[in-house]
């Protein structure tokens, strides 16, 4: 039988799933049963408004007091090449570290969950409620997982007080950083129209490539901002340039470009759109711009949840994690338009790579730090 306690070897368990996004292998049942096991309700909330069906997971123990959550997702990116030194889907445990896909990033933190739960439950009955909120869509689109399991929530008249989700967040030692907050991310799409022509009569056509040329030049001519108290500055990056044209003596009927912004609490995505479409209406010419933010940034103020976070891993690590907002985005983004929210996490060093691995010791470790933090924030009936 499945110890409960044991963060190895429940991480172990889950690695077996092959739950390449949007494959669930089974990952989902998995962790329901050891929930149930420890007196948790357990609800499916599938989606499958984005495309192939995602299975999500909301499981609450207790009705009284405050919901503490811990979220997270199983499924996994693809394993990529195929130079792995072991079975990514074998959860093999070798020189004190924890192979497979999916051991930081994160179902190593999920098993982490249920083995703080239980040693947190051996101990006594909880004041208030723990719940976890698992998504199979977070690796993917993210539009049937963790947003549906929410929606779901509200119409329930269900809250959550305060959550951690459990993604990688230590760059090189357990202890090292949290997440307090998120940049947000924009993508934009830029095509510029012109008119084809032969390239030894240029007056008798309209080149967009000048003109896009400008455009980019404008939007890159001064930094968005300088950062913010808890932010890094914000960045605006070309992704692509793209004309399709092989011919050498034409001039193409239309160019096209890719940029990326991440953004500080100084902008919202709104704001962001308006200035691009201010910027290259400056400048004139027929063209065509989509905008996709995938994001908002955010921030949790300091307070209660980090000072717990911060004092249990410093207890068990003797490192005091810095309140970081660095990084990509997460599903916290969702989350925090319901309760205030942090990321912390194993290390990120191996995630999506060939042989992504975790130190046992560290999982035994972020297990103890979760407990810890279910002490204080729970607490004892």
């Amino acid at each position: 039988m499945t110890d409960l306690k044991d963060p190895v070897g429940l991480a172990a368990e889950l690695i077996q799933c092959a739950s390449v996004t949007p494959d669930d292998a089974g990952a989902r049942d998995l962790l329901a049963g050891w929930l149930r096991q420890l007196g948790f309700e357990c609800h499916d909330v599938d989606s499958a408004t984005g495309g192939p069906l995602i299975r999500n997971l909301y499981a609450r123990r207790g009705q009284d007091g405050v919901n503490f959550c811990f979220a997270g997702h199983t499924d996994v990116v693809p394993v990529g090449s195929s130079s792995w030194s072991v079975d990514p889907f074998g959860g093999q445990v070798l020189n004190e570290r924890l192979y497979g896909r999916g051991a930081a990033d994160m179902k190593g933190a999920i098993a982490c969950f249920v083995a703080a739960v239980a040693r947190f439950l051996d101990k006594g009955e909880a004041a208030g409620s723990i719940s976890l909120l698992i998504t199979g869509d977070e690796e993917g689109p993210a539009v049937d997982g963790t947003v549906k399991v929410l929606d779901w929530l509200v119409a329930r008249g269900e809250k959550l007080d305060a959550c951690i989700v459990g993604e990688p967040t230590n760059p090189n030692r357990l202890g090292e950083m949290m997440k307090i907050g998120r940049r947000g991310s924009l993508n934009g799409r830029l095509t510029v129209f012109g008119t084809q022509g032969h390239a030894a009569y240029p007056h008798l056509a309209d080149n967009p490539i000048p003109r896009l040329l400008a455009m980019l030049n404008a939007l890159n001519a001064e930094p968005l901002d300088h950062g913010s108290p808890h932010f890094q500055a914000s960045t605006l990056t070309f992704t692509t340039v793209d004309v399709g044209n092989p011919a050498t003596n034409v001039i193409p009927a239309q160019a096209k470009a890719g940029f990326n912004i991440r953004f500080n609490d100084l902008h919202s995505g709104a704001s962001l759109e308006k200035w691009i479409r201010h910027t290259l209406d400056v400048l004139g010419g027929d063209y065509e711009l989509t905008i996709e933010v995938s994001g908002e940034s955010f921030l949790t103020q300091p307070g209660a949840l980090s000072k717990a976070v911060a004092d249990c891993a410093q207890a068990v690590t003797g490192l005091r994690p810095e309140e970081s907002t660095t990084g990509g985005t997460s599903d916290a983004r969702f989350i925090k338009n319901h309760c205030p929210v942090l990321e912390f996490g194993l290390v990120s060093q191996t995630m999506h790579k060939v042989d992504e691995n975790v130190l046992v010791a560290d999982l035994e470790s972020l297990a103890q730090i979760y407990q810890g933090v279910l002490e204080r924030l729970v607490g004892r009936g």
